[in-house]
């Protein structure tokens, strides 16, 4: 899976040392929060679009929300979330409308 290199694979960050896999994927987190966000993330993504998986993921925004698109070959699964900032447990999770 694609995702931002360098930093935190949810929030860009360049701090912190956490790696964890997701996905079988080895990836850097600046904590366990955005690990644990990231993976809800992706699971939630994989339920509602009924992909074993992702091949990228584009994240835009910060804590107070964020607009995502996950992609898969030539399709991709646009929606805004919003995670609990001490547990990482989804809090928002909406589809955007193709337009």
């Amino acid at each position: 899976m694609k995702v931002r290199e360098a930093a935190c694979a949810l929030c860009n960050s360049e701090w912190g040392d956490h790696w964890e896999e997701v996905d079988g994927q080895r990836m850097f987190f600046c904590c366990w929060v955005c690990a644990r966000a990231f993976d809800h993330m992706v699971q939630e993504v994989k339920r509602r679009t009924g992909w074993e998986a992702l091949d990228e993921v584009k994240i835009e925004g910060d804590y107070r929300g964020r607009e995502c698109a996950a992609i898969r070959g030539a399709e991709a699964y646009r929606f805004r979330l919003r995670f609990d900032p001490e547990t990482g447990e989804l809090l928002v999770f909406e589809p955007i409308a193709s337009v």
